[in-house]
């Protein structure tokens, strides 16, 4: 089976769509961590039978909660890792964010050769315009030197890079087979000195749509998510000014009213793109994921249990041991405790610790 692992705060809109098009576009089950409370959200992920939702209150933490956004997703993804090592019918794990889709051909990646550990997935980006009518499905593609060129001479962007082309990474994304002497990171797999794996990619088949900024509500949305979630991350320098720019707005005190145009503008002089010329020059591609046609896997008998057990087991202990650069032996032990004390067993449902 292939997994997702992710930390999430947004709308439920943008949760359906995340869950439904990560299913049908090649993941069999999603484990997602929800970094702020929200009944609605909560209750819809519980309810999805390829869904297992975590709530990442004070019991996960236990008084040790990352500032930093970017920590806690590290952190998490790397519990659904080494949970996954436990069970041998989880093959693959992914670390995505909310507004990720996966676009797995699963033969492509069942063909991975066995002793590669990690896979990268394509990005995509979807075109940020003011407003769409539904969700996007018009999407920017990585370029080629020439065309990147062409875009700048147009106007289109201000360097010929695709990080001027794409408003948000340009790495895409990775998956692991889950053990414990490999990590994922907000991009990578690494190992245990946070030295970059080789992943295998295939740019056609294994793709990632990333739905960055796509409209000027989603705009507004997430960048005031981001900033309101802790200290300021680590960004690309093509968005730092923006991320700059946008917290000194925020700090003025004004009202969602007066923000609003002035947050547009950001939008307008940063973000927005120009769809008429990007289409017309055949530089995108049109991908709606809602037509996948994956059909969510179900584990063995006992299985899900097996895995939402172990969760339960972990969220008393601490998590630091799970963040890439830790050694393996103290996440080694955590699972020891949490499978009943019997050691690195994979696989067997008659090892996990019952209540």
């Amino acid at each position: 089976m292939v997994f997702t692992a992710s930390t999430v705060k947004d709308t439920l809109p943008n949760i359906q769509r995340f869950v439904t098009g990560n299913l049908a576009g090649g993941i069999d089950h999603m484990v997602v961590f929800l970094d702020a409370g929200d009944a609605e959200v909560r209750s819809w992920l519980d309810e999805h039978p390829h869904v297992t939702c975590v709530r990442t209150d004070s019991s996960w933490w236990n008084g040790e909660r990352p500032a930093e956004l970017n920590v806690r997703q590290r952190i998490n993804a790397n519990v659904v890792k080494a949970v996954l090592s436990r069970l041998d019918w989880a093959e693959w794990v992914f670390h995505v964010d909310a507004d990720e889709i996966v676009q797995l051909d699963r033969d492509v990646l069942a063909a991975v050769p066995a002793e590669t550990r990690v896979v990268r997935l394509t990005p995509l980006e979807a075109v940020s315009r003011k407003h769409w009518d539904g969700d996007p499905t018009w999407f920017k593609r990585l370029l080629g030197k020439p065309d990147l060129t062409l875009l700048q001479t147009l106007g289109v962007i201000d360097r010929p890079s695709n990080g001027a082309h794409f408003h948000g990474h340009v790495d895409g994304k990775s998956g692991v087979r889950p053990a414990t002497d490999v990590w994922l990171t907000l991009h990578h797999g690494v190992d245990a000195a946070k030295e970059e794996l080789p992943a295998h990619t295939d740019a056609d088949r294994l793709r990632l749509l990333h739905y960055e900024s796509y409209s000027g509500e989603d705009f507004v949305r997430k960048w005031t998510s981001i900033l309101a979630a802790g200290p300021m991350a680590n960004f690309r320098p093509a968005r730092e000014p923006t991320a700059v720019a946008l917290r000194a707005l925020i700090a003025k005190g004004l009202t969602e009213e007066q923000a609003a145009p002035y947050l547009m503008r950001i939008f307008e002089r940063t973000t927005e793109d120009d769809f008429d010329t990007l289409r017309d020059l055949g530089l995108l591609v049109e991908i709606d994921p809602r037509e996948g046609r994956h059909v969510p896997a179900d584990p063995p008998e006992g299985g899900l249990a097996d895995l939402r057990a172990l969760l339960d087991a972990v969220r008393g202990e601490p998590k630091r041991p799970f963040h890439p650069g830790e050694p393996a032996a103290a996440v080694e032990e955590i699972l020891a405790r949490a499978a009943g004390g019997r050691g690195p067993v994979r696989g067997a449902r008659s090892f996990l610790r019952r209540s």
